[in-house]
């Protein structure tokens, strides 16, 4: 029992991917501002802000819905931690693991997305109600290729368990490079998830203040910007076991590191992107995920079907 208390609450639990994400976003924002040529923030400035919004007082809007307002943030980020417990790490096993883990973690890395539009629209103002439509609408335009993109992967691997898709891969160690499209499509959609540039729609800083979180301050923000930081930790994670599973079950250590490496590589790719890319409006997101990274996500599908078919099979 004690065993099991630390590793869901320290290592590789809750306090190890905290202190992970606060890092992964001073990384992003690090790359993010040497890629325009500025210097960026200190290593220790996401942890002082986090410090500096938990010690503030929480101000809930007079017609606001204040449970729903204050719980939120709260699900957020338990579902986040919840979703690292299936995701094979450093080995070819999760924490956690069964059969159809990889349905269960699509399922909790969307709630985030739901409490961005249930916390917007509960706060009753006009800014917040705005970026959680957006929120909620973007959710369709980026889910299903993000979905398609990772089931291909697992039909390859005849399992729908990430820690069996990791074991398959790292038994079949080239067989992840039939899957570089996918995780070409799994990228952008996770940028989107993100809600990352070009696809910022929802927290438009030059439109509509902070979307979802105008009225959000103290300790409330703090656990939505410590949601977000996690679900950007989770979902790099997720990519690296499903599309870079290479070193998986090596020495500890060895895959450790290998582990670190991959996820802050993921990090850096978003945040090249990002620079590179001016924000979409609404109607041009969901265009360009239905009408191009949908069908290529398809592809990679019908790809790994006739792959394991009549090739592998």
């Amino acid at each position: 029992m004690p065993y099991a208390l630390f590793t869901i609450l320290v290592f590789p639990g809750f306090l190890f991917l905290s202190a992970v994400s606060l890092f992964a976003e001073f990384f992003d924002r690090r790359i993010y501002a040497r890629l325009q040529n500025r210097k960026g923030p200190p290593w220790f400035q996401p942890l002082a802000d986090f410090i500096k919004l938990a010690a503030k007082e929480d101000i809930v809007p007079r017609e606001a819905d204040l449970a729903m307002f204050n719980l939120a943030p709260i699900f957020a980020l338990t579902a986040v931690v919840t979703a690292f417990f299936y995701i094979p790490l450093w080995g070819t096993r999760a924490l956690c693991s069964f059969q159809g883990d990889l349905i269960v973690v699509l399922y909790l890395l969307t709630i985030p997305t739901l409490t961005f539009f249930l916390g917007g629209w509960y706060s009753r103002s006009l800014f917040s109600a705005l970026g959680a439509v957006r929120s909620i609408t973007q959710l369709f335009a980026y889910e299903i290729p993000l979905f398609i993109s990772l089931l291909a992967p697992a039909l390859l691997a005849d399992t729908w368990s990430l820690s069996g898709i990791a074991a398959y891969y790292q038994a079949h160690p080239f067989y992840w490079l039939f899957n570089l499209v996918g995780f070409g499509v799994a990228l952008v959609a996770l940028l989107g998830k993100l809600e990352r540039v070009p696809f910022d729609i929802p927290e438009a800083e030059t439109e509509i203040v902070a979307g979802s979180f105008t009225e959000y301050g103290g300790k409330m923000l703090a656990y939505f910007r410590l949601a977000i930081d996690s679900e950007a930790v989770v979902g790099a994670s997720l990519l690296a076991a499903v599309y870079l599973p290479f070193g998986l079950g090596l020495n500890p250590l060895l895959g450790f590191v290998l582990y670190l490496i991959k996820v802050f590589f993921i990090i850096g790719l978003i945040a090249l992107l990002r620079t590179v890319f001016a924000r979409l409006r609404i109607d041009q997101m969901i265009v360009f995920c239905w009408q191009y990274v949908a069908p290529i996500a398809f592809l990679q599908i019908l790809f790994n079907l006739v792959l394991k078919g009549f090739v592998l099979g």
